[in-house]
């Protein structure tokens, strides 16, 4: 009887202590975000005076004074043209890929597709300059599109990862019977896989689309006029314009609005997300 009750006490003693921890954890990487969505309704001298108080009141106009003191507006469109063609490059290239990757058996294939393993931990700051220097040969400097391609790449390796493993989770009797239907292998990806294979694209749909809205370092060297600038940039460039007499405020409502639609995208498919990381993570 003793020892049932110390291994019920030790099991809820255990549960609670990871209940407070994960609280802890939580409230940890929530309190920058609160932080900042208040401090952007905070006029100068409130901030000033404490930085990490609430506001007396709701400084409206620090949107306001973001928008005008700011190309937000114009960093906004540059962002959203390019997360879309990102999105659309990926969708063209990587799910065919991913599907040859998954359902055919070719010499090299299993190689193939560890280097496609490998090349996800290789960032794109690693190799910059060689970047730099290719895009400046091809004269693609300041040019959105292939910005674009060039996210597209970098999520190209994640991209495959998680859709060859979806994908090995559908059965192949879905193609079979295709197959004897009449479908060909364009008909089959089209219209039967893709439908099935959901949220393993809308997982990567949302990654990329947030990496390429928040992706800084590539966008900061490759596109340097500013009616061209991602959204990253102009807000970096809104600091710097500001260094030595900055709008709290205005900063902090600009990065309010920046992340509206990081959030946006996460509640519309986090159901979606999470299904897909799921299957791709286990059968990748």
């Amino acid at each position: 009887m003793k020892t049932n009750e110390q291994s019920r006490l030790q099991s809820f003693l255990l549960r609670w202590i990871i209940r407070i921890f994960m609280i802890l954890i939580t409230a940890i990487m929530f309190f920058p975000l609160l932080w900042n969505i208040y401090s952007s309704f905070k006029t100068n001298n409130e901030f000033l005076t404490n930085a990490f108080a609430f506001p007396k009141s709701f400084a409206w106009d620090n949107y306001v004074r973001a928008i005008e003191k700011s190309n937000l507006l114009s960093n906004v469109g540059n962002s959203v043209f390019i997360v879309l063609i990102t999105l659309g490059v990926i969708m063209l290239c990587a799910v065919p890929c991913a599907y040859c990757l998954a359902r055919f058996k070719f010499f090299g294939s299993k190689l193939l597709l560890n280097i496609y393993m490998a090349a996800i931990f290789i960032q794109a700051t690693f190799i910059m300059i060689p970047l730099f220097l290719q895009m400046n040969a091809f004269h693609l400097l300041n040019n959105r599109v292939a910005v674009a391609v060039l996210y597209a790449t970098m999520q190209f390796p994640f991209a495959i990862f998680v859709l060859v493993g979806f994908l090995k989770s559908i059965p192949k009797d879905y193609e079979e019977a295709a197959k004897i239907d009449g479908c060909g292998p364009f008909r089959i990806l089209v219209q039967v896989i893709m439908p099935m294979a959901k949220p393993g694209i809308v997982t990567v749909c949302m990654i990329s689309a947030m990496s390429a809205w928040n992706e800084y370092p590539v966008a900061l060297v490759m596109l340097t006029d500013p009616k061209k600038q991602t959204l990253p940039v102009g807000l970096a460039n809104l600091y710097e314009v500001q260094r030595y007499a900055t709008d709290w405020g205005a900063l902090f409502a600009a990065l309010v609005l920046a992340l509206i639609p990081t959030i946006l995208i996460f509640l519309i498919g986090q159901k979606q997300l999470i299904q897909g990381m799921n299957v791709g993570g286990l059968k990748g």
